[in-house]
Formats: structure tokens, C-alpha cells, sequence
């Protein structure tokens, strides 16, 4: 055979073997994509590129339609398209399609000496809860869906806001008519005496959103205090396949609220004035929001298992920017480990568009408290509020039979005394004693810890006991007993007292009374032991939580008969604070959402309204730290007059990009212009944060702050330091002069240290007082760290 036949015969050859090879990968790969099991994923696009929805909508479908092969399928696969306050969308596509759209995948670490992000290129398994880093041109991030969780007739007075005080932010803002607030939460109960809308004016013109009928749930429900109720159930269905069963989750689908999480803080935000309001007696008065003349638009994205999808969130703050909310209120949040905002959380990234449109956004710390570095809804842009206790409690009398009394608390027994009847020590009793009846016509008390609490009082009545009495670790949370026998629950000082009793007397008795209601002194506040803390896992030099407000034991409207019930947690602080904050914008119109929460910081109240200092429920109590409730309690009082404020606008927030290790591309597709970080890359330590939190301080450093002028024009501020323990602290200028040409000041913080050894966070602050008129005043949180262990 000639060479040259018998190179044409061996190229047919490895062109057929070619051929079949490649044929068996597509083969392969194909069965492997169809074997795929589709999830929903949120694909981030950043800033709107057109102003008209319809185009943004089309830029999606051509974006997946390419991936997927036509716009129809473009259309099957995508359940909702965000076109109003940014852009992007979430789909149903495999992880095969989700990589592909993404270019590449990444896995992302962090250097946590507080300022930068380092980046690896290694693959990791999508199952890890990872997300994309992007190659596609017009993608800032792609990441799967996730769950987020759900986390009154005193509060207001408490704070200040007395619609009788003849001056105030209540009576500066007309109790804040008109500002509208967006509650994200599991819908509204309409019918609740707090949404009448008596001595409401007309809804306000700029408001473009909608009132939603569905199950159980007319249109026609909305008034002139109710103005929106939407629903978002697409992420909920696509996650069950369409066929999630509402009827046996007792739900609907519909912005009617069948949970009562979302009227419970929608009413402690904007309620209306009700008189009389209380659960079956106790916590009596006139029940009112922190705005009570605000219009409320409920946003239903969470349902009766606490499940709150995040294309569901995103849709409807998507729709909030739209509908011209003023405020939005989130009490919900994520568990550890957070999510970086720009890589993978989409809630971050939705909120960071919100307040660039100057809404600001107040979102809950999370319950998961009191252990440290558990604080979430962490992003710079976002309010973040811690929960305390208020001056108000309720007391259960339990009298032994020497006469002594001493008072239960966070149960609520209501119902008829019982006793004196026969008390018995659990422990002392055996299996056979209670088949035998020992329990019947008793009561019993017994050492239990909160999570077999409930357990334990189920058995007791089960065997007959008319009451039982807990010995246990405080929670802060204020419920009603589980049983319908009588019960008291006590802390282990006074389960020891109640044990000696009962191994000193020979016929111990006890008489469990009902619940009482305490205001004022004695009760002091404290910071709740459910309240997280900080610091800030994510961002160590962002200081987290931002400020406090009473969430224990909150009385506002429910959907059940008695009409209003407690509630505990950093969801019922969150609308505390997401009204005050409706006032404040209702007063200046021209704040920034940074200016707002500065105000918050620095008025915020280090001790509680009586002057007394303020704890931190714990293991031990003690003194509250900034960690525990970040400048301190919120002051109605003060906080539309701070004299200075840290502000920050779109500048100061790409410098925390920057700083955080986001890379251009990135910043620039979530922008929707190009952008270049500055070189060298600025310090996270000088983001404008009205506070300064150093993780890592060795030797010396400089960190730079500016205020802004928002009091009288001649002002002159003096800097007053309280350094932490060791720590030396000195700021140039030390005296800030403002005039009409001299609105913004800059100043520089030295910070240096004294220890020798490695410590843990140390407390001060530093405070610019013009002669006590205004104490514009910040936290300062320094670690120093001689050594770093890290490796």
C-alpha cells in the first residue's frame, strides 16, 4: 500500500474513533444533565442597564435563553425576573447549567486581619452551599436558594414616645403620617383593631403598589392604614414541586397572615392606637406602634414552618423599591456562618440596592444568643438590632407554707389559685410512686432545663398534679403555660431556696397564685439572653450590632381571639426601632439611611431611661458591652437631634467593597458602571461607621472618621475619649469648628497599645460634645493581638 493511502486510511480511522468517542461523552453527558434534579437559583445582575422593567425582563430571558436554547424554555425555567430596584433572576436549572451560566466555580477565603479577602481557584462540591465567582460578562453572582428563618402597651412609653408630652418626635412628625413602611414577614391579619384607619388622611399619591386578593384574603380588606398586601409563594411551590399542601401546614396562599409573626411586628411598628389592649388581663393599656399614623405594606414571604425562600424575599423587596416604601423592616435573618454579601448572599445584595436608593433597611440580629459571634444581617448597609427587656414584668406568686413568697417569672399562669397543696421534690419519687397516684391533687417541683421544661410539665398533669414549680435557666421570653394545670418557673437561686425548704419542713406546701403585672422600678433593663452578639463573625472591623430595643415580652396584635399576645426575640425589637426610624425619615426627608443610623448609634441610651446601668442576660450576667447592644439603647428623644453624623453614601460604600477584597469586576457589575479600586486598597478600618472597631491591633495605627453638621451652623464639637483598658487613643484635631463652608470634618484616630499579651475585645468611646447641647457619642472595640496564632 502507498504512504499516502495508508495515511488517509489511518486518519479515517482515528476520525471514526474521534467520532464514536465523542459520542459516547455526549452521550454521557447529556444522560448525566437529564439525570439532574433542577433547584432554584437567584443569578445577581447588579444595577438596572434599562429603566423600562419590560427591557430588564428581556435581558434575562436572552441571558438564560442562551444557556438553555430558546426563550421559551427561558421562560419555563425562570420564576421570578427582578426589574425594579435592580436586576437579576431566580430559575430552576440544574448544577450543571447553574456552572455553566457561571463560567467557572470558585470557593472564596477569607484573611480575617480585618481588611482582605483572599481568592483560590480550586473546585469545590456546589453541595458545600457554595457560590459561583463569575466569568459571565453580565453576572455578578449566581447562588442557590436558601431558607431564611423568622427570628405593645409599654414599649413606646418606655422609650418616650407619649403622644401626651407636649413636645417630641411624635408630635414633630405627626406620630409619622404618611411614611409608609414595608414589613417582609408572614402577611397581614386585617381585621386587627391596630390596622384601623380612623383620622388617616388619603394614601399617600406616591405609593405604587397593590392590595392582592386570594385564599381567605379579599382585595377589598386594605384601607386607608393598610394600603399594600402582597404575597410571594414561587419559591415556596418551585421548592415543593408545586404541590405544597396549605391546608395541612394550616396556611394560605395569600397576604393573609396565619402565623402571627407578621401582624404581631407590623402592629408594634405602625399600629394604630387601641385602648384596652391585653392577653387575658395582663400588660393592660392602650396599645400603639412606634408610628402609629404610618401606613403599613405587608410583604407575605414566610410561611407557617418558618420557611422564608429567598426568590420570594428578593421579589418583594424588588416590588418594595418599586411601590415607594420609606422603610423596610425584615425580622428575619440567616444562622451561622453568614454568607459574604456580594458573593453569595442574595438578601445582602438586595438590601445593599434598597439603600441606594436612599430606603433604609432594619433587620434582626437573630436569637442565638448569649454566646458571642453569633449576630447575623451583618452587611455595613443594613440596621441591625439587638433585643432587651424592658421595665415591665410579670410575676407568678408562689407562697410556701412557712409564709414566704417568692416570685416566678417568664411563665404566665392565668387561672385560679391553687393550694396551699402538698409539694413534692420530683427527684425524691420513683416509677412506682406515680402509678400509685402520689402525684394526684400535688404540686411538684423539680430542677429542669429549658428544652425538657415543657416535657416535664405535660407528665406531671398526665399523673394528676394541680400545679408544678421549674427550677431552670432564665430566658427573657414571656409565654403562657403549656398545661392547663398551675405553673411557676423560678431560676436556680431560688429553685436552691425552694429545695431547702422542702428537706427542712416535714409537710411542705406550697399556693401557686396567677400572674401579675410589674411596671417600673424594680425591673431594670437588660439585654435578652436570646439576643445575639457580636462581634461580627463575617467582618470582624464591622462593628455589629448597631442598636437595641425592648423584643422581650412584647404585647401587639395577633390573629387568634384574645386578639393581642407576647412575643420574644429580635423580630419584636426590629419594627420597634424600623418605626423610629419611619419618624426620623418623616422629619428629614433628606437623610441618607447611614445618616439615620448614625443618629441611632450616637443618641443611643448607655443606661436605661431610670439611669440605671444596663445588663446582659448571660452565663453569668453582666455589665452590657457594645457587643451586646451596639451604641446602646435606642432614644427616641434624641435621635432627630445628634448635632453630627457619620454618613455614607455610594462612595463610602464601594470603599468598603474595595477593602473587603471584592475585585473590580465584581464592584462594577453590581454597580452597573465600571469601577476601579483604588490602589493601594483603603482599609476596612476607615469605612465611616459611627463607630471603630480594631481585631487586630499590634502596633500602632491611624484610623480617619468624618462627621457632617446637621445642627446649628457655628458649632464647636470637643472630643471626649474613654480609651478601653491599655489601649492609648488620641484624635486630631481635638476640636472640630464648623461653619456655613464647613459642613463635613474630617478627623484622625491614633490607636496604640500597652499590652503585652494577646487580650480579648476592650470597651471605651469617643464622644464630640458641644458643651452638652449635643454628645455625639461612638463605640470603641479594640483586641490586641501581640501574636496572631493564625496560620
Amino acid at each position: 500500500m502507498e504512504l499516502s493511502s495508508l495515511i488517509v486510511s489511518n486518519n479515517r480511522k482515528q476520525i471514526v474513533v474521534l467520532f464514536i468517542g465523542l459520542a459516547c461523552f455526549l452521550k454521557i453527558a447529556l444522560t448525566s444533565a437529564a439525570n439532574e434534579e433542577s433547584q432554584i437559583y437567584t443569578v445577581h445582575l447588579g444595577e438596572r442597564q434599562h429603566d423600562d422593567p419590560k427591557l430588564v425582563t428581556d435581558s434575562h430571558h436572552d441571558i438564560l435563553g442562551s444557556l438553555l436554547g430558546s426563550k421559551k424554555a427561558s421562560r419555563e425555567s425562570i420564576i421570578y425576573s427582578y426589574r425594579h430596584g435592580f436586576s437579576g433572576f431566580s430559575a430552576k436549572l440544574t448544577t450543571s447549567q447553574a456552572r455553566e451560566l457561571s463560567g467557572k466555580f470558585k470557593s472564596t477565603l477569607y484573611d480575617k486581619t480585618c481588611c482582605t479577602r483572599i481568592r483560590s481557584n480550586y473546585e469545590t462540591n456546589i453541595h458545600f452551599g457554595f457560590g459561583f465567582v463569575i466569568e459571565h460578562p453580565h453576572v455578578v453572582h449566581i447562588t442557590r436558594s436558601k431558607n431564611m428563618k423568622l427570628k405593645t402597651t409599654r414599649v413606646n412609653d418606655y422609650l418616650g414616645l407619649t403622644p401626651t408630652a407636649p413636645t417630641g418626635l411624635f408630635q414633630e412628625t405627626d406620630m409619622g403620617s404618611d411614611a409608609i413602611i414595608g414589613i417582609l414577614d408572614s402577611g397581614i391579619w386585617p381585621d386587627s383593631k391596630s390596622f384601623n384607619d380612623v383620622g388617616l388622611g388619603p394614601i399617600p399619591t406616591r405609593w405604587k403598589g397593590q392590595c392582592v386578593s386570594g385564599e381567605a384574603f379579599n382585595a377589598s380588606s386594605c384601607n386607608r392604614k393598610l394600603i399594600g398586601a402582597t404575597y410571594y409563594a414561587k419559591g415556596l411551590l418551585t421548592k415543593y414541586n408545586g404541590t405544597f399542601n396549605a391546608a395541612a401546614k394550616d396556611e394560605v396562599l395569600s397576604p393573609l397572615d396565619k402565623v402571627g409573626h407578621g401582624t404581631h411586628c407590623a402592629s408594634t411598628a405602625v399600629g394604630s392606637f387601641v385602648q384596652d389592649a391585653n392577653f387575658l388581663g395582663l400588660a393592660q393599656g392602650t396599645a400603639r406602634g412606634s408610628a402609629p399614623r404610618a401606613r403599613i405594606a405587608s410583604y407575605k414571604v414566610c410561611w407557617n414552618n418558618e420557611e422564608c425562600f429567598t426568590p420570594d424575599i428578593l421579589k418583594a423587596i424588588d416590588h418594595a423599591i418599586r411601590d415607594g416604601v420609606d422603610v423596610l423592616s425584615l425580622s428575619l435573618g440567616s444562622e451561622i456562618p453568614l454568607d459574604f454579601e456580594v458573593d453569595r448572599s442574595d438578601f445582602a445584595i438586595a438590601a445593599f440596592h434598597a439603600v441606594m436608593k436612599g430606603i433604609p433597611v432594619v433587620c434582626a440580629g437573630g436569637n442565638d444568643g448569649p454566646q458571642s459571634q453569633t449576630i447575623s444581617n451583618v452587611a455595613p448597609w443594613i440596621i441591625t438590632v439587638a433585643a432587651m427587656t424592658m421595665d415591665r414584668e410579670f410575676f407568678t406568686p408562689i407562697t410556701l407554707g412557712n409564709n414566704i413568697t417568692l416570685l416566678g417569672q417568664e411563665s404566665l399562669y392565668i387561672g385560679k389559685e391553687v393550694g396551699f397543696a402538698d409539694l413534692l421534690y420530683f427527684d425524691d419519687l420513683k416509677k412506682e410512686d406515680f402509678q400509685a397516684g402520689i402525684a394526684k391533687g400535688k404540686i411538684l417541683f423539680s430542677f429542669q432545663t429549658v428544652k425538657f421544661a415543657d416535657d416535664f410539665v405535660t407528665f406531671v398533669q398526665s399523673k394528676g398534679a394541680v400545679g408544678v414549680i421549674i427550677a431552670t435557666q432564665p430566658t427573657d421570653t414571656v409565654e403562657p403555660c403549656t398545661a392547663s394545670i398551675a405553673c411557676a418557673y423560678v431560676d436556680y437561686e431560688l429553685g436552691m431556696d425552694i429545695l431547702l425548704y422542702l428537706q427542712t419542713t416535714t409537710y411542705p406546701k406550697a399556693k401557686i397564685s396567677p400572674t401579675k403585672t410589674f411596671v417600673g422600678r424594680p425591673s431594670a433593663s437588660k439585654v435578652s439572653r436570646f439576643s445575639s452578639r457580636g462581634p461580627n463573625s463575617l467582618s470582624p472591623a464591622i462593628f455589629k450590632p448597631d442598636i437595641a430595643a425592648p423584643g422581650a415580652g412584647i404585647l401587639a396584635a395577633v390573629p387568634s381571639p384574645a386578639g393581642y399576645e407576647f412575643m420574644s426575640g429580635t423580630s419584636m425589637a426590629t419594627p420597634v426601632v424600623s418605626g423610629i426610624v419611619a419618624l426620623v425619615r418623616k422629619k428629614h426627608p433628606d437623610w441618607s439611611p447611614a445618616a439615620i443610623r448614625s443618629a441611632l448609634v450616637t443618641t443611643a441610651f448607655q443606661s436605661d431611661p431610670s439611669g440605671e446601668p444596663i445588663a446582659a442576660e448571660g452565663s453569668p450576667r453582666k455589665l452590657a458591652d457594645p457587643f451586646d447592644y451596639g451604641g446602646g439603647l435606642v432614644n427616641p428623644g434624641k435621635v432627630a437631634d445628634p448635632g453630627l453624623v457619620y454618613d455614607m453614601g455610594y462612595n463610602e460604600y464601594v470603599h468598603y467593597l474595595c477593602s473587603a477584597g471584592y475585585d473590580d469586576r465584581s464592584i462594577s457589575k453590581l454597580l452597573g458602571k465600571n469601577y476601579t479600586c483604588p490602589s493601594p486598597t483603603p482599609s476596612m478600618l476607615d469605612v465611616n461607621l459611627p463607630s471603630i472597631t480594631i481585631p487586630y491591633l499590634s502596633e500602632e495605627i491611624t484610623i480617619t472618621r468624618t462627621v457632617t453638621n446637621v445642627g446649628p451652623v457655628g458649632s464647636v464639637y470637643k472630643a471626649l475619649i474613654e480609651p478601653p483598658q491599655g489601649i492609648n487613643v488620641q484624635v486630631t484635631p481635638e476640636t472640630l469648628e464648623f461653619g456655613s463652608n464647613a459642613k463635613k470634618i474630617t478627623f484622625k484616630v491614633k490607636v496604640s497599645t500597652t499590652h503585652r499579651t494577646n487580650t480579648d475585645y476592650l470597651f471605651g468611646s469617643l464622644t464630640w460634645t458641644d458643651n452638652g447641647a449635643h454628645n455625639v457619642r461612638i463605640p470603641l472595640s479594640v483586641r490586641t493581638r501581640v501574636l496572631n496564632f493564625k496560620i
